[in-house]
């Protein structure tokens, strides 16, 4: 059975920052070295803010999690900033075990909410935040749909 990890190691960073290099190469998004990456992720990491999640040995998929206080109550909370699967070993089950590892991470941690933000023509990655119960739409199904904004600054 394939058992999901929180990044501990230098190896375990170093897997990560493979993973997410790829995943941005896959995107043509910008990515550092991965060897700088595996160094910032440990940092992040030891800082306690961030959860490096990696699924399979060596790891064939990942999530970070950035961890912050909500801002209206004194709760937890976790932004699912990356979460990627090697393309073909999607629809095998990885990313269901990684997702529901860091929920129940998140839930041990005595989070009450993780957020995410994902492109609309990405049919898998929305498929699986849909079947874990993750919705789109302000007030949980029943509001006008959520959009999500950036800015570079």
């Amino acid at each position: 059975m394939v058992r999901p990890r929180l990044a501990a190691s230098a190896q375990d960073f170093a897997e990560a920052a493979a993973l997410q290099a790829d995943f941005n190469r896959e995107y043509d998004s910008p990515t550092l070295e991965p060897d700088d990456l595996a160094a910032h992720l440990s940092r992040l990491s030891a800082g306690g803010d961030t959860r490096v999640w990696l699924v399979g040995t060596p790891a064939l998929g990942h999530g970070l999690v950035r961890l912050r206080t909500q801002t209206t109550v004194d709760e937890l909370e976790g932004y699912l900033a990356e979460f990627y699967v090697v393309p073909d070993r999607r629809g095998q089950g990885l990313g269901s075990i990684l997702l529901q590892a860091i929920i129940d991470d998140l839930r041990s941690l005595g989070a009450t909410y993780l957020d995410l933000n994902t492109s609309e023509d990405d049919d898998s990655a929305r498929a699986i935040y849909e079947k874990f119960g993750f919705d789109c739409h302000e007030g949980r199904g029943s509001g006008p749909l959520a959009i999500y904004y950036e800015l570079d600054l």
